[in-house]
């Protein structure tokens, strides 16, 4: 069973605002909290495009759909930075839609995945990707990546202090022999840091994050899809964003700012209640950010 607890979704919901009718995409299904919910609130005249990667996903969310005997959800595998292309496959008609939500978050689901290493946990092979058109396989970035690339992805993606030496340690261990395994990383991560500047996350746990978001190109992907998503709005359309790295934020505020197009909602991002952090740990970085399409900017 796909697991995945959607994070800040009341929110997201209240600024997307379905209505029966509407025409929304989540392209982020992951185990389909977003479509779900939007799929209830627009009713059968109204229609969900749910877009992911990962198989695991799409045939969980197939399963639910046939269960449920849902006929509002269109199904789509692929990756959102080609939104545009997946529409025009997707959708017969031509129709703007009324929202647009992005989770970024990774799965529970994925991070249980045996057959790839999300999670430092376990023994499992190093592959970080989402779907079959991922940016570079795990186990060459660990292995054929340079010092000074390892440094600069661990520091620029993972914003881990000990960069330099944890990739010093990689590039050193790799010598020996090709590194294959997530516990053969962690290995060699562990001894490189030293227990005196540990906190209180394990030191895998920036390093997983920073290949993860490499393999598949993430913030690349982000920014390519950002502007496809305002051209598939309607007017008064929403955009809604729930990012969980500060390097995917940036990028968000940034395009919000830089959008004359867009009317800003939020003015700063929201942040989940303590109540959401204590049910859902893993929630505590998230962010969400939300603008509409100026009415007056594109016609329908």
């Amino acid at each position: 069973m796909y697991e995945h607890i959607p994070v800040l979704m009341p929110e997201a919901l209240e600024y997307l605002q379905p209505k029966t009718g509407g025409h929304f995409i989540d392209c982020t299904l992951g185990g389909g909290g977003y479509t779900f919910a939007l799929a209830d609130k627009v009713g059968a005249s109204g229609k969900i495009l749910a877009i992911d990667q990962d198989e695991l996903a799409l045939n969980n969310t197939r399963a639910k759909i046939k269960t449920k005997k849902l006929k509002n959800i269109i199904v789509a595998e692929g990756n959102f930075k080609n939104l545009k292309d997946i529409v025009a496959d997707n959708v017969s008609d031509a129709k703007k839609f009324d929202g647009i939500v992005f989770d970024l978050g990774l799965s529970s689901a994925q991070l249980a995945d045996e057959e790839r290493g999300f999670s430092f946990q376990g023994d499992r092979p190093l592959n970080m990707a989402f779907g079959l058109d991922s940016t570079v396989a795990t186990e060459d970035i660990v292995n054929n990546y340079s010092l000074l690339e390892l440094t600069r992805i661990f520091r620029e993606y993972g914003e881990e202090r000990q960069s330099y030496y944890i990739a010093k340690a990689i590039v050193a261990a790799r010598h020996e022999k090709r590194i294959k395994t997530t516990a053969e990383l962690v290995a060699i991560i562990e001894q490189a840091v030293p227990f005196r500047f540990r906190t209180r996350i394990h030191p895998a746990t920036k390093i997983f994050q920073a290949l993860r978001m490499e393999t598949n190109g993430e913030l690349d992907a982000l920014i390519a899809a950002l502007p496809e998503a305002v051209s598939l709005l309607k007017p008064g359309g929403r955009l809604v964003l729930v990012s969980f790295h500060s390097g995917e934020d940036r990028i968000v505020k940034r395009f919000f700012k830089n959008t004359p197009e867009l009317l800003i909602l939020t003015k700063r991002p929201l942040i989940p209640q303590e109540e959401e952090i204590i049910a859902n740990p893993r929630s505590r970085s998230a962010k969400l950010r939300a603008a509409e399409l100026r009415r007056e900017e594109r016609e329908v």
